[in-house]
């Protein structure tokens, strides 16, 4: 992702800043999908897997990238709340 689009990327509720989401991070997400866990921020099930995303920085949201552009509409954020396995914070 372009650098200069990152730097201006925020997150559209809390507008803390966004950063991409880790490897470790990805593993755990799609983890979590595959097992059927995960809803967005409008409750809706996510059951397709992500190859690249956005988190907030405080790690409270995360945001799909597809194809290059991020999906920053605040009812399809991820929750980081419901990931039972996520990464703690380095």
């Amino acid at each position: 992702m372009d650098k200069r689009l990152l730097d201006i990327l925020c997150c559209p509720v809390s507008k803390v800043p966004v950063r991409p989401l880790q490897r470790q991070e990805l593993e755990a997400l799609n983890q979590a999908i595959g097992a059927g866990q995960v809803q967005n921020v409008a409750g809706a099930p996510v059951s397709a897997p992500v190859t690249e995303a956005l988190i907030t920085t405080d790690r409270k949201v995360i945001y799909r990238v597809e194809d290059g552009i991020p999906v920053m509409l605040p009812e399809e954020g991820i929750g980081t709340l419901q990931l039972t396995d996520f990464p703690a914070a380095a």
